[in-house]
């Protein structure tokens, strides 16, 4: 186990026991456009001057939070290690994961006893040098113990899609994952940069995926009739809209995304999603059906006034880079890239109470992926070996981590 910055957990002596159980010119994607100056206001402070009402001005602003943050967050094992660029992440029925590598598109397995990794298949035609593209999110159906069906989200030659496999545990090693159609394809990709890439079923048993705006200009997150820059609903059976979307002959179910790569709802079924911001603000937003959130026109809160949706908690760029999230234990879990730690932001239903606190200051480098497990634990999936960390011996690696 790789401890980063001289950091030491009283956890170490029990790892033992519970093992069984972007390239640096794309400098205005997942790491934001630039470096916030030593002076960055906090994560909940009102944006810098310049005209924008303070968030209590907001009409959409959220109750400001007012208590500090409690809880924990604590690594009690290591899944899996040397994982080339994992970015997707399935729990399976029997214990066991899949984790795909964005670079190349192979998905491997897990062993949930010894933590062994094989090769389970290979998604095809998985465009190579994409920048931040490639494999992105997995996501299995929730009728997956017995269909086997597995939905991905990937860089293709000419457009971003997700397409349909079944996947075969008694198939030999390699040969496990089957092709089964492309669900949606013409989904805009960039040359490097801004290709979303969360996919996740939500408890209405749709699909759900979000985009990037491609190039970071955000002429199509503003555009209604592009699937770029969008949060988008589909119907897994069809590909389709569903009749209850905001605009029932459209995927798209908010936009003005600049590039979301978490998803998440909570106790109550309300969604939320990850943005990462330009070289001001990243976000945690509230999603609402035909809502805009602002990019390239508002980044960070302020944006009220004119139509937009403030986010309802916002980082320096520096601190956050937020992709994977996760709802577990009453708060919302945000890994964080460049910010190398853990968010925690605590929920009473769809309502912050407390300021977000930070874990894992970076102690295991880049965190990209979250899945809860069980009751009180998170699965931390680290992303040091995808040309912007400092990978060290063991990165990358599926963490377990306890949390309350």
């Amino acid at each position: 186990m790789t401890f980063r910055h001289g950091t030491a957990y009283a956890t170490l002596a029990a790892l033992a026991l519970l093992l069984p159980a972007c390239s640096p010119d794309e400098g205005d994607g997942e790491e934001g456009g630039g470096t916030p100056s030593a002076s960055a206001p906090s994560a909940s402070a009102p944006p810098a001057p310049g005209g924008e009402p303070p968030p209590e001005e907001s009409a959409s602003a959220p109750v400001a939070s007012v208590a500090p943050a409690e809880g924990s967050a604590e690594v009690v094992g290591t899944v899996a290690e040397d994982l080339d660029a994992p970015w997707g992440l399935v729990a399976l029925p029997d214990g066991d994961l899949l984790v795909g590598s964005r670079d190349g598109g192979a998905v491997r397995r897990i062993a949930a006893d010894g933590g062994g990794v094989t090769d389970a298949g290979e998604i095809p035609g998985v465009a190579g040098g994409a920048g931040e593209g490639g494999l992105l999110g997995l996501a299995p159906a929730p009728d997956f113990p017995d269909s086997g069906r597995l939905y991905a989200y990937y860089t293709a030659d000419d457009d971003n899609r997700i397409s349909m496999f079944r996947y075969d545990a008694s198939a030999p090693a390699g040969e496990q994952l089957t092709p089964d159609g492309d669900l949606v394809t013409g989904i805009p990709r960039g040359d490097r940069i801004h290709h979303g890439g969360a996919l996740a079923f939500g408890p209405d048993g749709m699909l759900w995926a979000a985009t990037g705006d491609t190039d970071n200009s955000g002429r199509l997150s503003q555009d209604e009739r592009s699937l770029a820059g969008k949060i988008l609903r589909i119907d897994p059976a069809t590909g389709g809209a569903p009749p209850d979307n905001p605009d029932p002959d459209s995927l798209v179910y908010s936009l003005g995304h600049r590039n979301v790569q978490g998803l998440a709802w909570d106790s109550e079924g309300a969604l939320w999603a990850t943005e990462l911001g330009d070289d001001t603000w990243d976000e945690l937003n509230l999603i609402e059906p035909g809502g805009n959130y602002g990019w390239p026109e508002q980044e960070g809160r302020g944006g009220a006034a004119e139509g937009f949706v403030d986010p309802v908690e916002q980082w320096p760029p520096a601190e956050a880079s937020p992709s994977g999230m996760a709802f577990q234990g009453g708060s919302l879990w945000l890994a964080g890239l460049r910010g190398e730690r853990l968010w925690r932001v605590p929920l009473d239903g769809s309502e912050p109470v407390a300021e977000p606190g930070a874990f894992l200051e970076g102690a295991y480098g880049r965190l990209r992926t979250v899945l809860p497990v069980g009751d009180d634990e998170l699965l931390l999936v680290t992303n040091e070996t995808d040309g912007r960390g400092s990978p060290e011996d063991g990165d990358d690696r599926v963490l377990r981590v306890r949390v309350s």
